[in-house]
């Protein structure tokens, strides 16, 4: 189980992550700094399909063809967090040595978007000391890990959820004739 585990979630990390850090580069590129969130959940749902494929992988191969709800889930939430540690960690290097300036990129982009609605002067006041709330939040360490965290691993436990419901096959017993 734990070699499933290890796989699936170093697997589920990297793919993750390299399109993570692609979108990354690619949006840094744009003046706009528009990146395409729906695409970046699409990918983590994507990289995510390692959980359905190590649980059956356990189910089928280890477990003579079953598996309970509870060992499904558990596999699937130690491969999601397997991921999502890979996926912190990347995101962590990236962000410090590649584009610290990141906060200051995102809260200037979200600052414009928000005063293209058209917002009144306190509106507007508001909206700066939030995100100055925002960028002081993610000078510390643990809360870029905390926040990283956050992003990703919700989604790691819809699909873990899911796919233990799916892949769940209580043992059949033998019964006597």
């Amino acid at each position: 189980m734990n070699r499933i585990i290890v796989i699936c979630g170093l697997i589920s990390g990297v793919l993750v992550s390299t399109f993570m850090v692609c979108s990354m580069a690619v949006c840094y590129q744009k003046e706009a700094f528009e990146g395409n969130m729906l695409l970046g959940y699409a990918a983590m749902l994507l990289s995510f399909s390692m959980v359905f494929v190590g649980i059956k992988n356990y189910r089928d191969k280890y477990s003579s063809g079953s598996v309970s709800f509870g060992k499904a889930f558990k596999i699937g939430l130690y491969i999601t967090l397997v991921a999502s540690t890979v996926y912190v960690i990347v995101w962590l290097i990236d962000y410090y040595l590649f584009i610290p300036d990141f906060m200051d990129k995102y809260t200037a982009h979200l600052l414009k978007q928000f005063q293209a609605e058209g917002p009144t002067a306190a509106e507007l006041d508001a909206k700066v000391v939030e995100l100055a709330g925002y960028k002081e939040m993610y000078r510390n360490p643990l809360m870029v890990i905390l926040w990283t965290y956050a992003e990703i691993l919700p989604v790691g436990l819809v699909v873990t959820l899911i796919s233990a419901l799916i892949l769940k096959k209580p043992r059949t017993e033998a019964r006597p004739a």
